[in-house]
């Protein structure tokens, strides 16, 4: 494989940071408010970033199955079906995530991290372990691993403070007493 093939094809996947981060911010040059702007942040990682890149690899995955194999640096396996599945599930949580909640955005994160960041642990062990240098198992993939889920939990964060500071607060006393009722 020449260096030009190599660097396309580990810089892939980062296709869908840059679709979400040009988007975000084209979408918020004229935002009315820094939490429209994190809501329009939020929306575009999660659908663009965690929903089309996991929809990516879910197509690939059943499609190509033994592109995948070779980019990833293994010989083809019955476990390509189940990534391909599990990164269905990711897909789902992620455009699920454009219309959630705080709250419901910082979970899907770290149920995308458990897989993602689990996925980038076992890519840079077969790097190091076994010296897997393959496209698809170092560079940009390692990188989406990485960050899909840590910006999305920390743009769904961001918005819970933001909508947390914008809230009076209510003395302990006051806070029981509404419990209560």
């Amino acid at each position: 494989m020449n260096e030009v093939s190599y660097f396309a094809q580990s810089a892939f996947p980062l296709v869908w940071i840059v679709i979400a981060v040009v988007g975000a911010l084209i979408r918020t040059r004229h935002s009315p408010s820094r939490a429209a702007a994190l809501e329009t942040w939020q929306r575009w990682w999660a659908v663009a970033a965690l929903g089309c890149g996991s929809l990516w690899m879910t197509i690939a995955f059943l499609t190509i199955p033994d592109v995948m194999a070779t980019a990833i640096g293994f010989d083809r396996t019955p476990f390509q079906f189940e990534i391909a599945f599990a990164n269905l599930g990711l897909a789902v949580m992620g455009f699920r995530a454009a219309s959630a909640t705080a709250r419901e955005r910082i979970t899907i994160g770290l149920g995308a991290g458990m897989f993602l960041w689990g996925a980038a642990i076992g890519h840079v062990y077969q790097w190091f372990a076994h010296g897997d240098h393959a496209p698809g198992n170092t560079g940009g993939v390692l990188v989406c691993d990485l960050l899909f889920p840590a910006v999305m939990i920390v743009l769904a964060l961001r918005s819970q403070q933001l909508t947390n500071s914008g809230r009076p607060t209510l003395a302990p006393a006051a806070r029981a007493a509404t419990r209560t009722t």
